[in-house]
């Protein structure tokens, strides 16, 4: 069965879900024996006799018992597509009662969520986080949670906001992105409501620049919990769990490892790992992964393999395909993907250390790097970012 939609909303754009999905029905081998449909009002929409269904037939059935179907904990719980900077996309399936536990864990001692409190998550269902921490985590932890359709600026730089005041969102998890978004607005509306109940802010998805976390906490007032972890892993491979150890956040560093992860920074050049503190190194994860990470690539055993265990030469170990550093004090700093580089006369340049390096400037709201041919310097690459 599909659950879908009339249509959606972007931006104020109204975009049509029923004819790409009839489309995508269509052209698909296996097609759905059923189809549930929510009449939102936005878009005229034509039903398909004998597949399609009313979403308002659920009152009939709304106290109706249906027994849980037990099943074994590593049955998928489901699949999750990924491309990265790998080409053709990967379905990383995902398991159920490992995953379960894992977020059950992070909502704890991660997050800090208590039952009968809100969570808000402003990502949206189909990226990892939105599964893990809109859907299941939340909901396993006994919180409310928000899911929210539309951008942080409409109808106005406060939407956000005026969500946490009206709901006492105690945890929040956004993205940097978003965060550069909101820079460029009014600063008024960070202070425009009560944002007492709020904790914690965490923020994830791609690198978190020390001037845009410095920003964001000053102007909110609260903790900034940066973490990091990928689609394939389900929950935070760095971050601060402050439900474990209290540990103070350092503005550009996601954090420290978290339980269940041997995190290790693994030279380029020997294969070996780095061995003095800011040392550059591919951040990998010695096996076996923890709880809740992908079992496997859906129908691709070998690729799961090579792909993700093989890519270190002469260990076997699971690589990010990510550049990192580890300070004194065991915090780690991600530098970029490892083929998110720019090539200038021989040297490999990070774009994240450029990037952050002018976005330090106060008058930079956002930076993205970007590689241009030079006939006297010789090859270059396109990082991945453009």
């Amino acid at each position: 069965m599909i659950v879908s939609a009339d249509a959606g909303m972007r931006s104020g754009k109204v975009v049509a879900y029923k004819p790409l999905l009839d489309e995508a029905i269509k052209l698909a081998a296996h097609k759905p024996s059923k189809v549930l449909l929510v009449d939102r009002g936005l878009s005229p929409m034509e039903k398909t006799a004998g597949r399609d269904v009313d979403y308002a037939l659920r009152e009939k059935h709304l106290n109706t018992v249906v027994p849980c179907v037990w099943v074994d904990s590593t049955h998928p719980s489901y699949t999750l597509y990924t491309s990265g900077t790998t080409g053709k996309p990967k379905g990383v399936q995902r398991d159920t009662g490992g995953y379960a536990v894992a977020l059950a864990a992070s909502m704890k001692h991660i997050f800090c969520g208590n039952a009968g409190e809100t969570y808000f998550s402003t990502s949206d269902i189909g990226w990892v986080v939105g599964h893990s921490y809109i859907i299941y985590g939340p909901l396993i932890a006994g919180m409310a949670t928000i899911m929210y359709e539309g951008l942080p600026t409409r109808p106005d730089a406060g939407i956000w906001w005026s969500l946490v005041e009206k709901y006492k969102v105690t945890v929040m998890f956004s993205a940097p992105t978003a965060v550069r978004v909101l820079k460029k607005q009014d600063p008024a509306f960070l202070t425009k409501y009560d944002l007492s109940s709020l904790r914690a802010l965490f923020l994830a998805g791609e690198p978190l620049d020390e001037p845009t976390a410095k920003w964001i906490a000053d102007s909110l007032g609260k903790p900034i919990i940066d973490n990091y972890w990928q689609t394939e892993t389900g929950w935070p491979i760095l971050t601060i769990a402050n439900g474990v150890e209290k540990k103070p956040s350092k503005f550009g560093s996601p954090g420290v490892a978290m339980y269940g992860y041997d995190v290790r920074l693994i030279d380029e050049t020997t294969g070996e790992q780095v061995k003095e503190p800011n040392q550059k190194g591919v951040v990998a994860i010695a096996g076996p992964l923890p709880p809740g990470c992908m079992q496997t690539v859906w129908r691709d055993d070998a690729r799961f393999v090579k792909t993700y265990w093989q890519s270190i030469p002469g260990q076997q170990l699971y690589s990010t395909f990510d550049w990192g550093i580890k300070d004194e004090d065991g915090y780690f700093f991600i530098l970029g993907r490892t083929d998110d580089v720019i090539n200038v006369a021989g040297h490999r340049l990070g774009t994240r250390e450029i990037e952050e390096s002018i976005s330090s400037h106060p008058a930079v709201a956002e930076v993205a790097v970007v590689g241009v041919a030079d006939q006297l310097k010789g090859p270059w690459r396109w990082p991945s970012r453009c």
